[in-house]
């Protein structure tokens, strides 16, 4: 079997049913008592987070808590704030040598191509991509894959991020997936995405207008990676035109601001 050798090789136990996904075959496990996930990666860039796993020592890699149950029962804000108080720790300095890592640039190289050939929501995420990865700001390593799968809940551990992504950028796109999560009825809900981007902007301590510009990036390269797997890419497309509604509504209050204040000048 695909996890025998491992299981042995580490003295872990089974504790749940494996799970395939495209890149690879992951199992809830215990070893030693406590809680831990295996996975065997089939993707070379995939093997690269076992190394992202060991620089961040255990902040990264299980409870009967999750942060998709947890957002569908109401208490999406606290889902939210997790997330953020998760990528805190992972963003940390670390008085150690880094893996091999990718910048942030690279992992965007898929979004132009696409772009030119399925209308202006794709042209808008590239654009805004190109602007922001041209003046980076709070630059560290990223987990790259952040969202209410990837961070589980390890009992007295607490919430431990897991498949990291090992990325080097604009801490800002670390929040952008949270948007694209858990599921269509869940991203598109009406003041969902309005309300969570106050919420992560407050927790994580980042502009709202820049957040939401990573948005419109992150959902058109999402976007950009399922048209590429064949499939149709209604949630990022989804998420990306109400980020950039919501951009726009702020470009008009500070429009009517700015107005506001020249008119009352003596």
């Amino acid at each position: 079997m695909l996890f025998d050798s491992y299981l042995v090789r580490w003295n872990l136990t089974p504790d749940g049913a494996p799970i395939t996904t495209h890149s690879g075959s992951l199992m809830l496990v215990r070893r030693e008592g406590a809680p831990a996930m295996l996975k065997v990666a089939r993707e070379a860039d995939e093997r690269w987070g076992a190394g992202m796993m060991v620089w961040w020592a255990g902040e990264g890699a299980t409870g009967e808590a999750s942060l998709s149950d947890m957002e569908r029962n109401g208490r999406d804000d606290e889902a939210s704030r997790i997330i953020c108080a998760v990528a805190a720790r992972l963003h940390a300095p670390r008085n150690r040598r880094l893996p091999e890592i990718i910048p942030l640039a690279r992992w965007f190289q898929d979004l132009e191509p696409v772009a030119l050939r399925h209308g202006a929501i794709p042209r808008q995420a590239t654009a805004t991509a190109r602007e922001l990865l041209a003046d980076p700001q709070d630059v560290v390593v990223l987990h790259g894959d952040l969202h209410h799968g990837n961070i589980l809940d390890f009992g007295p551990r607490g919430w431990l991020a897991i498949d990291p992504k090992r990325l080097l950028g604009d801490r800002g796109f670390e929040f952008a997936n949270i948007f694209c999560n858990p599921d269509l009825t869940t991203t598109t809900a009406p003041e969902r995405l309005s309300r969570q981007a106050s919420v992560v902007a407050d927790a994580a301590g980042i502009d709202r207008a820049r957040l939401l510009k990573w948005i419109v990036a992150y959902a058109g390269l999402s976007a950009a990676w399922t048209l590429g797997d064949g499939c149709k890419p209604d949630l990022a497309m989804a998420v990306a035109e109400l980020a950039a509604r919501e951009l726009a509504m702020i470009k008009v209050r500070r429009r009517k601001d700015t107005s506001v204040a020249s008119d009352s000048r003596p």
